[in-house]
């Protein structure tokens, strides 16, 4: 029960009851409602910094979550820039090389990432450095992979290349071993069997039976066939590619025809002594360019070490030439 309150009032010299305007009831009233609604508000405001509803929580949970694999991600971008890294190593100090390409720069593995803020959107968020940094990453990386990609792609054009030109380049001998009675003459300073001069020899000399078969030494193209009984006599001149082209003269008869495709080891004619000869042989070269080669560099792919030692020391020797 509310207490009642009195006032002495000093006219009567008596005590009278104090009573409250409807005003100040309605005032005081509305004081005490606003006052229990603050503080409820102030209340739930700093309980609600300690105290999360089950939304909330939820929401913490999968932030947390999102954060743990936003760092799985970055350790499997770095180790896949590591990845690449070694890739690159690879590309520049062993693919290239032996393909006899340039290495790749290091500023055009990475050209394009300076200068201007391409992330300012990412900025003014909580993580905002977290997701910079991995974006950045990931464009490096992709860019690293797009230059290494198209690197990869050359280096497959210059295998197929190199595939060809290996095929292409003469690497027989063009008469079979069993073929061969000797080698006849060298190239080098040799004596002219017609006119008994020191002449240079441009090819090589490989004497065998009239008939015995003649093999292109290296894939290419019949360049040029013709039939004299002048000086190289019957002859055909096949194009390798890659500047090589081979010679092969004094021939009995040839069974190729001008722009024939060969492959090493194909069949193009038979030994002969036509032409200016005197004894049945092959002389054969090799030119690279314009520049004629000494042939017996190129015979790496029938011979043993031993029969290449003997064909070394037997070109070497300056003797007398059959053509």
């Amino acid at each position: 029960m509310a207490k009642v309150k009195y006032y002495y009032d000093a006219d009567t010299l008596s005590y009278r009851k104090i009573e409250l305007k409807k005003k100040d009831v309605y005032r005081k009233t509305t004081f005490v409602f606003l006052s229990f609604v603050l503080t409820a508000f102030f209340g739930f405001i700093v309980f609600s910094q300690f105290l999360m509803s089950p939304n909330e929580r939820a929401q913490k949970r999968e932030l947390d979550n999102l954060k743990l694999h936003f760092e799985l991600l970055n350790k499997r971008i770095a180790e896949s820039s590591n990845i690449l890294t070694e890739l690159q190593e690879r590309d520049n100090n062993v693919y290239r090389v032996f393909f006899e390409a340039n290495p790749i720069p290091e500023e055009q593995r990475k050209a394009g990432f300076g200068g201007v803020n391409r992330y300012q959107y990412l900025e003014g968020f909580d993580n905002s450095a977290m997701i910079e940094n991995a974006t950045r990453d990931l464009d490096i990386l992709s860019k690293q992979l797009v230059v290494q990609s198209k690197s990869l792609d050359e280096i497959v054009v210059l295998a197929k290349n190199k595939e060809e030109m290996l095929s292409s380049i003469p690497a027989i001998q063009p008469v079979a071993n069993k073929d061969l009675k000797r080698m006849a003459s060298g190239y080098g300073y040799r004596i002219h069997p017609i006119y008994k001069t020191r002449k240079f020899h441009w090819g090589m000399d490989f004497s065998a039976p009239k008939g015995t078969p003649v093999y292109a030494t290296g894939n290419g193209k019949v360049e040029r066939v013709r039939r004299s009984r002048r000086g190289y006599g019957n002859q055909v001149k096949i194009n390798h590619g890659f500047g090589y082209k081979t010679f092969y003269a004094h021939l009995d008869s040839y069974v190729v025809r001008k722009n024939q495709k060969v492959k090493r080891g194909d069949l193009i004619g038979y030994v002969g002594t036509s032409g200016i000869s005197t004894a049945p042989h092959l002389h054969y070269e090799v030119v690279k360019g314009n520049r004629k080669l000494n042939p017996v560099y190129f015979y790496f792919s029938d011979l043993t070490p031993e029969e290449y030692e003997k064909m070394l020391e037997l070109a070497s020797v300056e003797n007398q030439s059959l053509d």
